[in-house]
């Protein structure tokens, strides 16, 4: 019963959450005022009966918190590693006729958990073994970890926190620029959570995943590892995924995990197996490195030889080129592989591989095809001193020890290609029918140049009419896009221009801060826009880069000659909601949409948000009798709730 109504209140968090991001970010609404306050007064009473509140539940805020520095910790026990081993009748063996429980080896950052009184008292990462650092209100920030609990005992535990692979390719398709895209979920786990800004790890999307017990003051678990696990998940913390296993059934269990590996989104290394027993297991004692009780099952990698046929040099938007390797085609875990990254120049030079080389060629964790090996070290691979899509020179540069290939060419069609579909995408000019393959023709043919040249497109129609996929009909409705797109604003303007680290939210920052004055942006140094909330030094010194830069100057203002931009008029001392937060709630009279409210309100310097907090200067909602979960949070905090008339006669907007 436990597990079934905790199901339920992942299920109405998620509901409710998803119902809030459409209200507020999405302007639309996927349930009724009604409907939402049902569900959530039904969260709060299952959380009140099971004791358990989860950090993703919307009854619940986690404040954040910035320090200079995270405080060491020593474990009161060590954290030793596991023995390991990559044969599967190795692994039968060592269970000497003894039951075990066999789960994930989760990859990420593990972490110790300690609760007092149902509450989390205290976060720790793995370290060394020995010491770890304090991260509490990093760990209050992850997805899915139980904030309070109904055992009211001391409790240890841990787990694994992780990044899943579908959260990891979403935060870096968010990236525009290559190199600076996360590595692996691993890394940016371990970073996540080591944040000195919890603000930061709770945009991560981090999981935790319990995968032991160490202590729960008074608890009984009659001697069994399954029973630690129900009494783990019975507290509201998600379990890795375990079976119990014999010498009977271990190969089959091994093979179970095997075949979902490959489509599981949570990354994992390998697999865990723990005596049954829990008394058996401690009375084995440790080897000098590993506990007894434990041992690791590492994925034995197919490799394949194979012989490398060339290094295909891709090229990015940024300038990097990366070395891809092309070999004859092989078998592994059941697809066909010809190809596999080979990264930065560093580990091309330290395989030392060569046209012609015998090659060995695996799937890192079953998923990622790799060079293991080379076999023949020929070492003949010349690096292009000019790049593969413009012809422009290349250079070698060093990052932190890391070597990696550069085009240095300006002007290369690769960097302009990528740069073309930044600015006609939709949150810069949204320009309809460019898609990246019809920009490259574009560019090959010779008829866009720089951004102004796309709202010339009219002068080759006969050209445009003639080529694959467009016709008569698709190349009106493209310049009819074009000519739409002609009145924008300047954040569209300022992001479509694809300046480094110069995001949607930025470019409104910026443009709010400089009274929407480009002049006043062109002339602002590092100094002053480092000193912008949100946009620091890193930033600040790429604007002044691209705006100091004649070259970009020029095709800037060849741009704005082709733009009607309605720059809102900031009257002076009329930033009168400065520092001032406000919620906004149900629906309105003298606006269309919250948004426009919501920019009224950023415009004077205000700060909308989506939930009523002790920082909350005023709730807007025109109900203001309701007994929504809004006014009920406002009325308890003291927040003033105004109506939209109250609110604009307080403020001076009233006409």
């Amino acid at each position: 019963m436990q597990f079934e109504k905790m199901e339920r209140m992942k299920y109405l968090a998620e509901v409710l959450n998803r119902a809030s991001k459409a209200y507020y970010a999405e302007d639309r609404e996927i349930m009724s005022n009604q409907e939402y306050d049902a569900l959530y007064d039904e969260l709060q009473e299952l959380e009140a009966e099971t004791g358990v509140t989860l950090a993703g539940s919307p009854t619940v805020r986690v404040g954040y918190e910035a320090v200079e520095e995270l405080p060491k910790e020593r474990h009161e026990t060590p954290m030793l590693s596991l023995g390991k081993t990559k044969s599967r009748e190795e692994l039968r063996e060592w269970l000497q006729g003894n039951p075990a429980v066999m789960s994930w080896k989760l990859d990420g950052l593990t972490v110790v958990l300690t609760y007092y009184d149902g509450k989390l008292a205290k976060a720790v990462t793995r370290g060394n073994g020995e010491i770890g650092e304090v991260v509490t209100n990093n760990a209050r920030t992850f997805r899915n970890i139980p904030l309070t609990i109904p055992f009211t005992g001391g409790l240890v535990l841990r787990g694994e926190a992780v990044i899943t692979y579908s959260d990891f390719k979403r935060m870096n398709e968010e990236i525009e620029e290559a190199e600076t895209r996360y590595k692996n979920p691993r890394n940016l786990c371990s970073g996540s959570v080591r944040q000195l800004n919890s603000e930061i790890t709770a945009e991560r999307c981090v999981r935790f995943y319990a995968f032991s017990l160490v202590s729960a003051e008074g608890e009984d678990f009659h001697n069994s590892r399954e029973e630690q696990f129900a009494f783990l998940q019975g507290q509201g913390f998600e379990v890795v995924e375990h079976y119990r296993v014999t010498e009977e059934n271990i190969l089959d269990t091994i093979e179970l995990f095997e075949k979902k590996i490959g489509s599981y989104d949570i990354p994992s290394d390998g697999l865990v197996l723990t005596y049954e027993n829990i008394a058996y297991g401690q009375s084995l004692g440790r080897t000098a490195k590993f506990p007894r009780h434990s041992i690791a099952f590492k994925w034995a990698d197919e490799m394949m030889e194979t012989t490398l046929q060339e290094i295909e040099w891709s090229a990015s938007r940024t300038g990097l080129i990366n070395p891809v390797a092309i070999f004859e085609p092989v078998e592994l875990e059941g697809t066909t592989v010809s190809r596999a990254s080979v990264h930065n120049i560093s580990i091309l030079r330290g395989l030392k591989l060569g046209i012609g080389d015998r090659i060995t060629v695996y799937k890192a964790n079953m998923i990622i095809p790799q060079i293991g090996e080379n076999l023949t070290c020929s070492d003949n691979v010349e690096i292009p001193a000019l790049c593969p899509v413009c012809g422009g020179k290349t250079e070698i540069r060093q990052v932190n020890e890391v070597q990696s290939l550069y085009c240095t060419n300006s002007r290369c069609a690769a960097k302009r290609i990528k740069a073309f579909t930044l600015f006609v995408s939709r949150d810069a000019m949204n320009i309809e029918g460019l898609s990246e393959a019809t920009l490259e023709k574009f560019v090959d043919r010779g008829f866009i140049q720089e951004y102004a040249d796309l709202y010339h497109l009219d002068r080759y129609r006969e050209q445009i009419v003639e080529m694959e996929g467009f016709g008569e009909k698709s190349c009106n409705n493209l310049i009819d896009s074009i000519n739409a797109s002609r009145n924008t604003v300047l954040p569209r303007v300022i992001y479509g221009l694809g300046i480094a680290n110069i995001g949607v939210a930025n470019a409104k920052m910026l443009c709010r801060y400089f009274d929407y004055d480009m002049e006043q942006m062109r002339k602002a140094d590092v100094e002053t826009l480092s000193a912008i909330e949100g946009i620091g030094e890193v930033i600040g010194s790429a604007f002044v880069d691209y705006m100091r830069d004649e070259d970009n100057l020029q095709k800037l203002d060849h741009l704005l000659a082709e733009l009607h931009v309605e720059m809102p008029s900031v009257e002076e001392g009329s930033r009168t909601m400065q520092g001032l937060t406000f919620v906004i709630t149900g629906s309105l009279n003298h606006f269309a949409a919250r948004n426009d409210l919501k920019e009224l309100i950023e415009a004077r310097g205000g700060k909308v948000t989506g939930s009523v907090t002790g920082k909350t200067t005023a709730l807007i909602n025109n109900d203001i009798a309701s007994n929504s979960s809004k006014n009920k949070k406002a009325k308890e905090l003291g927040i003033p709730i105004l109506s939209e008339d109250m609110f604009l006669e307080e403020y001076g907007l009233a006409e």
